[in-house]
């Protein structure tokens, strides 16, 4: 997908000079133009735009009002302005350039110049975007179990933190779950870690495909995984966590020419709950449920009293 450019002048013959450099150059693969300030800023409303050249005075709408539009509007800060001034205007360079624009050029202008300036511009606003890209991800895999591809436990306790300061305040039911596959180890030891590992990550994805919008699913560690489902009572909870752990019971996992069967057992707990009144308590109630699961053979949800 190439770029796109915007173009404000109130100068029919300008707006033509400017894009026939460009189309010279070939820099842009789609052009937008009007002839001053508020219907540039419409225009970069409605359209995905890599650079604009914007004439400063205009009548009506002029450069200005348009910077001072874009300034106010985030999703546009990363966009570069070229502004088109007068030969002795230093006043308005400046006053542009301090109002966010990001270069200026002089008019009359030479088209090489044009082209210079603008492919300045789209290189500072190529690193921009893949710097953007790189943090995005980044940031995603601080969050993100490398295996599963689920939260991981730092981001769960972060978000168990936030639901439940807000259960508490405003008393919206909130349930936790935690699941543990059962006799996990037996997997590892008879068809090794690659198996294991393959069935920690469709299991992570039943638990995802059994959650819903508002839910979040996470690796707690090892083969032990939590389901945070805000604003639930405990029928919807036990629904959800049934669900999973049924489907888990009905898959056949198959790795390499071996169909793994295995099962789940869940801890949950419902908050508020009198005897929960921190986080700690909430996690170690629902490990206590779990722990009952496993005593009474596995394969099922308890409920933490």
């Amino acid at each position: 997908m190439g770029y796109s450019c915007l173009i404000i002048d109130d100068s029919d013959s300008i707006r033509k000079k400017i894009r026939e450099a460009l189309e010279e150059a070939s820099l842009f693969t789609t052009f937008h133009e009007a002839a001053e300030g508020l219907s540039g800023f419409k225009l970069l409303l409605q359209n995905q735009v890599d650079l604009v050249l914007c004439d400063l005075l205009m009548p009506g709408c002029d450069g200005f009002k348009f910077l001072l539009m874009k300034r106010k509007r985030l999703e546009f800060k990363d966009v570069p302005v070229i502004i088109l001034t007068g030969e002795e205007d230093m006043k308005n360079k400046l006053r542009g350039l301090e109002q966010g624009a990001s270069d200026y050029l002089v008019k009359p202008f030479d088209p090489r110049e044009l082209v210079a300036r603008v492919k300045v511009q789209l290189k500072i606003k190529s690193l921009q975007d893949e710097l953007k890209i790189k943090n995005a991800r980044l940031s995603e895999l601080s969050v993100t179990d490398g295996l599963t591809n689920v939260y991981n436990r730092r981001y769960l306790r972060d978000k168990l933190e936030l639901e439940f300061l807000r259960s508490r305040r405003y008393n919206h039911k909130m349930a936790y779950v935690m699941f543990d596959l059962d006799y996990f180890k037996r997997v590892n030891d008879q068809y090794g870690h690659m198996a294991g590992d393959y069935i920690l990550v469709e299991v992570a994805a039943i638990l995802k495909r059994n959650s819903r919008k508002p839910d979040l699913v996470a690796r707690y560690g090892g083969e032990e995984f939590a389901m945070l489902l805000p604003n639930t009572e405990l029928e919807g909870a036990l629904t959800v966590a049934e669900r999973a752990r049924e489907q888990i019971e009905q898959t056949r996992f198959n790795f390499e020419s071996n169909a793994i069967r295995l099962t789940v057992s869940g801890g949950l707990v419902l908050f508020p709950n009198p005897e929960v009144q921190s986080i700690d308590q909430l996690v170690r109630k629902a490990d206590e449920a779990l722990f009952l699961a496993k005593e009474r053979g596995r394969n099922q949800i308890v409920v933490a009293k």
